[in-house]
């Protein structure tokens, strides 16, 4: 009898560990994560190229602890601002790890089967996810020093002897491409002697060993959990990483590939709707690397948009922008890109290498340190230090160009998005851009890292005390995202696979075509990056003359024979066909 998903699995496995010794035969092996994932070895495939998404979806972003209210868990202030606040504007929620964790904001996970208690419990979890598609992080790449599986590696006990990464001092380990400058191994003392654990990101955060496949069953068993926990969208945190092999860079490697195509395979097998989003800060041929044949990631992060357009909006440029957009392929259908501005760690600056000079990327941080914003640094080949990511709230970004501070700073703001929110893609808003948060600079001095800038918790009273103020700097911001998500979801040509074709319009504007997938809507997406007035000639836009035409925005016809169509600073217009 045929079994179409053994036999994938068995491909899939075959050449991730086509090189490894190990006990349990490839067809074993395949039996094990079936029955772990309580899947029939015939379990029919999903339809192919289907997108599990439309222009209704957005995504948030936020901590399970973004929002504090006394005598009450985190979790549960959370889905009680999401249903009162946001249950017509957002579709899809991303709760950053709320596992028991040790560093790194969650990110160093102790434990991937319980809720963080402070935090709430799964019930807390299941009430979001009744009400919101819910995506979670694998950590997949490391765990936390302070595991039991890291006690039991040490101790040479199960679960977790032999689960983590190791090498020696004396290997070459200089073509690695890591994120951090602090050294990557770690000597350990274990019931074998002294071993060096490998460490990506910091001391606390220990790389798994997937050579070893008793890991991949141990992430396949925590992913059918939280499944059966509601969970539909699994974000792999930093897996560009997750093979490594001592001699080599250790990133992108192919049998991390094809691990994600794996963990597909198994997921939307699951799931119906069920889908892997990739997050790779890495530079954007990289990164588009990780939608394979559309059978690897069915989204990935975009993560060329934020220092572009922010540098475009700060530079007055569109340049960089244009020309990025222009070479950005067109996701296949059943892929998309996931598209964001800011996020809980910063702007990433390596998806600009090989675009902006030295002296641009040194203007950038300068502008942006004018802001109050702060510089993360990481180790290149051969142990170089290079900027890695700019630390700042979105709101502080934005309230200055290359020429110093003005009173745009708003308008900025609203402008970036209203881009985000018109590209091809899934547009993902992080929590303190949706409120208009600024840095919390106290943050970064009470704990010591860059990052704590833009992770502020909200008192929650407070919080509901600045929204009820229709003039406050948080409504204002909250209101006019709204409008503009509004907007989007009535359109078609606002689907994340609907047409798109960039406008070329001179240096301080910025322009983009969407085209709805039944070809019955166009809008022009028409954007000024300058702090001054700026004018379009309706002829340059090409109106199809049997059409009517009319700005999203303002409901302004736009008369095909009309002479121009005026800007005012970061002002943008989202000129439609009638239906």
């Amino acid at each position: 009898m045929l079994n179409p998903l053994r036999l994938r699995l068995e491909q899939h496995l075959s050449k991730i560990y086509r090189d490894i010794e190990r006990e349990e035969s490839i067809s074993d092996l395949a039996t094990t994560l079936l029955q772990l994932m309580r899947l029939e070895p015939c379990a029919e495939a999903p339809r192919a190229h289907h997108s599990l998404w439309d222009q209704r979806d957005i995504a948030l972003i936020c901590y399970g602890d973004s929002l504090l209210a006394n005598g009450e868990k985190p979790l549960h202030t959370l889905a009680g601002f999401l249903e009162d606040h946001l249950s017509e504007a957002i579709s899809m929620v991303h709760i950053l790890p709320f596992f028991p964790w040790t560093s790194d904001d969650g990110f160093a996970v102790q434990d991937y089967t319980v809720v963080n208690d402070f935090l709430g419990d799964w019930d807390d979890i299941a009430e979001i996810a009744a009400n919101f598609k819910l995506m979670g992080d694998l950590v997949i790449n490391h765990g936390s020093s302070h595991s039991v599986w890291f006690e039991n590696f040490k101790r040479g006990l199960h679960p977790g002897k032999d689960f983590y990464f190791t090498a020696l001092p004396t290997d070459d380990l200089s073509k690695v491409v890591r994120p951090r400058t602090s050294p990557l191994l770690q000597r350990v003392d274990t019931v074998e002697g002294p071993r060096w654990v490998w460490c990506t990101f910091s001391h606390d955060q220990v790389d798994f060993d997937f050579r070893n496949p008793e890991v991949l069953k141990a992430f396949v068993e925590i992913i059918r959990l939280h499944l059966d926990k509601g969970v539909r969208v699994f974000r792999l945190d930093a897996v560009a990483f997750l093979w490594k092999q001592v001699g080599s860079s250790s990133i992108n490697l192919t049998e991390t590939h094809e691990l994600v195509r794996l963990l597909r395979t198994l997921i939307e097998h699951a799931a119906d709707g069920a889908m892997i989003i990739t997050e790779t800060n890495i530079p954007n041929e990289e990164n588009l690397a990780y939608f394979g044949n559309a059978n690897e990631a069915h989204a990935i992060y975009n993560f060329s948009l934020p220092p572009l357009l922010v540098y475009s909006l700060i530079s007055g440029d569109s340049h960089y922008l244009r020309q990025w957009l222009m070479t950005l392929p067109p996701a296949q259908f059943g892929t998309t890109y996931f598209n964001f501005l800011a996020s809980h760690d910063g702007i990433g600056l390596r998806p600009v290498e090989g675009l902006l000079s030295d002296d641009e990327v040194d203007a950038f941080i300068r502008t942006m340190e004018r802001s109050g914003g702060l510089v993360s640094w990481r180790a290149g080949a051969g142990g170089v230090r290079k900027a890695y990511e700019i630390n700042i709230t979105l709101m502080d970004a934005l309230q200055g160009t290359v020429k110093g501070h003005d009173e745009f700073g708003f308008a900025r703001f609203i402008c970036a998005h209203a881009v985000m929110l018109a590209l091809e893609g899934i547009p993902a808003i992080y929590i303190h851009s949706l409120l208009g948060t600024r840095n919390d600079h106290l943050a970064v001095e009470r704990l010591g890292y860059n990052r704590a800038i833009n992770r502020h918790q909200w008192d929650y009273e407070q919080l509901i005390q600045h929204l009820s103020h229709p003039e406050s700097p948080n409504a204002k911001v909250v209101s006019a995202l709204k409008v503009l998500i509004t907007l989007r979801k009535l359109q078609p040509s606002f689907h994340p696979n609907a047409t798109q074709y960039t406008l070329q319009l001179g240096p301080g504007l910025f322009g983009f075509w969407r085209q709805s997938n039944d070809r019955r809507q166009s809008i022009f997406c028409l954007y000024n990056l300058t702090g001054e007035t700026q004018r379009i000639p309706v002829s340059e836009l090409n109106l199809v003359v049997l059409s009517d035409w009319y700005d999203l925005i303002t409901d302004e016809i736009i008369a095909v024979g009309a002479g121009e169509l005026e800007f005012q600073p970061y002002a943008f217009k989202w000129v439609s066909n009638r239906q």
